[in-house]
């Protein structure tokens, strides 16, 4: 996939679901709530033989949620609402004459947040991205001002999303975009792959203990830990080069650039044989006013993931 082909398919991907400004749950959905936490109650992880949780396998963490809840916005949604959102969603789009592949790009709504959730961010309570810090601005300022100014005389004066060196699906924090959002986890006693099938990135996650390296990498340096049946993955040492942490479904821009202060602190949790609880903090203190915090249910599929090819040897790039 070159360069061109891709811009193309960004702009004519869907817009994620709107959710209007309601009121408050209702208590009718309290039971249904709280079947769902008995039935998980109810099932034990499979585990390997070194009495951890088995989390390899393939897994999707594809959602229709934005990341930031819009104005105004309830916390979460009805059962009645998700229906809605659902039926809606199998029925076949309405011919767009500026969008050829309305089946193809489009997100799908049916792969909701198994927990309602009406944004994937849980804190701050208002479901946005905290503001910036004074620092913050400023480099966001720069920045912007940097591209106006700037021409392009060769491939490293793109970001590395355009270049196709890392994307925001790759992580940390792991967030969806609007295609190809899958993983496969490997899994042994010492250590932990995540293989993500965007730009193909594989993260490899040491679990026995050894310090951080002092290496600063495009995904950072990550290292996990077992609290009960959670793995704790950490990740330091950005190379501060990454841009739009927020993806491009969720309007990211320079703004959302993370810096190479970040910290990312991730929790895998298995709560039932077809979900596995992504959680996540990011702590920035240079660009973020706070940390923020979000969560995503991500769903196992049997099939493999492909090889995404992107574009090679910055081919494409002569035409952007």
């Amino acid at each position: 996939m070159n360069a061109s082909f891709f811009i193309l398919a960004a702009a004519i991907s869907s817009v994620p679901i709107q959710i209007a400004a309601q009121s408050p749950v209702a208590n009718g959905n309290a039971a249904s709530k709280a079947a769902s936490a008995s039935k998980s109650a109810r099932w034990t992880a499979p585990r390997l033989p070194d009495g951890h949780p088995d989390l390899g396998r393939y897994w999707s963490n594809h959602t229709s949620t934005p990341l930031q809840r819009p104005a105004g916005a309830k916390e979460f949604l009805t059962d009645a609402e998700i229906k809605e959102i659902e039926d809606r969603a199998s029925r076949p789009p309405a011919p767009n004459p500026n969008n050829p592949f309305p089946a193809l790009w489009r997100g799908d709504d049916r792969w909701l947040m198994a927990n309602k959730r009406t944004s994937i961010i849980t804190d701050p309570k208002d479901g946005r991205i905290p503001p910036l810090t004074a620092e913050g601005k400023r480099k966001y300022d720069a920045l912007q001002e940097e591209h106006k100014r700037r021409y392009f005389n060769g491939p490293e004066d793109l970001t590395g999303l355009e270049r196709c060196i890392t994307w925001v699906t790759s992580g940390p924090p792991m967030l969806p975009t609007f295609y190809n959002n899958n993983y496969q986890i490997l899994q042994t006693p010492s250590h932990v792959a995540i293989m993500t099938e965007m730009v193909h990135d594989v993260r490899i996650i040491p679990t026995d203990g050894r310090p951080h390296d002092n290496i600063r990498q495009w995904m950072g340096d990550s290292r996990g830990h077992w609290e009960g049946d959670t793995l704790v993955v950490e990740t330091k040492n950005f190379n501060g080069k990454r841009g739009w942490l927020g993806g491009p479904q969720f309007n990211g821009d320079d703004l959302k650039r993370p810096d190479e202060n970040m910290t990312v602190t991730e929790r895998f949790t298995r709560t039932a044989p077809d979900l596995l609880l992504y959680q996540f903090t990011v702590n920035d203190p240079v660009i973020f006013s706070q940390p923020w915090s979000g969560e995503i249910t991500m769903r196992p599929f049997d099939e493999p993931i492909l090889e995404y090819a992107c574009h090679e040897a910055n081919q494409a790039l002569t035409l952007i």
